[in-house]
This record gives C-alpha cells, structure tokens and sequence, in this order.
C-alpha cells in the first residue's frame, strides 16, 4: 500500500494556495496525485464521483478549507461522516488558527486531523511534511488490511 499513489482531494478556494500546495506536493516524497476543488458542491459531487467527477478515484485522504463558497466545509465534513461509504475517508481541516479549530469542532462535527494552513509560501514544505506523517500514521494504523466479513 505505501508504494501506491496517495489520491489527495484538495478544497481549497483561493487560486493562489492551491498552487502553492499543488507545487508542493509535487516536491514530497510520498508519491501522490493531487485532485483541487473550489467550493463544497464540487466536493461532494468528486467524493460521489457524479457528473464531471464520474471518472475520478475515490480519494484517500481529503484537505479541508472550511470556509467555503456555497455548501460550506462543514456541511461538506457533515456529509463525509454521515454517509457510511465515505466515512473512512480520512479528512484534514486547513484552519487559520487554534481559533480556526475550535470554530470547525463548535459545529459538533470532528475530523481526523487539522493542520493550520501555512502563511508564507515557505511554510508550505513543512506543511506538506506534517500531511505525509498523518498520512503514514494512518497507513500504519491500517495495516494489514482490515475488512468487515
């Protein structure tokens, strides 16, 4: 599993920190194929694969902005873990803040992971670095393959 591509969902609706995150992934030492999205309606249709999504993998592991335009993030965190076939999906929630953090957990909806988003655009190698480690953790706690029979 770890030699496999890790399918990262980005959502994210600044141009500017998605490029700066795509870039950086680029550089990581995990091999990954990132997937960016603007908004929560996009999410949501990517996660069910419809309509324009309907050829896109199912992603691992899903990057959160929960400001969003539209269907916000939480309503977009909300609908992952209420929905059995995508509540495995483990999801990390860019926030801002500590203050970030405890505004997204005031909405009674908890994700895996929150990474504060990075400011400067060095930031962004440190940042990725903290996603690989979640992300190795996870695989580390998923191994061997666990399935229901």
């Amino acid at each position: 599993m770890e030699d496999e591509p890790i399918e990262i969902l980005l959502v994210e609706p600044s141009p500017g920190d998605t490029r700066l995150f795509t870039e950086s992934f680029k550089d990581a030492s995990l091999t990954n194929s990132v997937h960016t999205v603007s908004d929560g309606e996009e999410a949501l249709d990517f996660v069910h694969q419809r309509d324009a999504y309907s050829d896109k993998p199912q992603p691992d592991l899903i990057l959160l902005e929960p400001q969003l335009p539209g269907t916000s993030g939480f309503d977009v965190l909300s609908e992952l873990k209420n929905e059995e076939a995508l509540c495995d999906i483990p999801v990390v929630v860019l926030t801002s803040s500590d203050v970030g953090e405890k505004i997204v957990k005031s909405h009674d909806i908890d994700a895996e992971h929150y990474l504060q988003k990075p400011v400067e655009s060095d930031d962004f190698i440190e940042f990725v670095q903290s996603v690989e480690n979640f992300w190795l953790t996870i695989v580390q706690q998923t191994t061997p393959t666990q399935e229901q029979g």
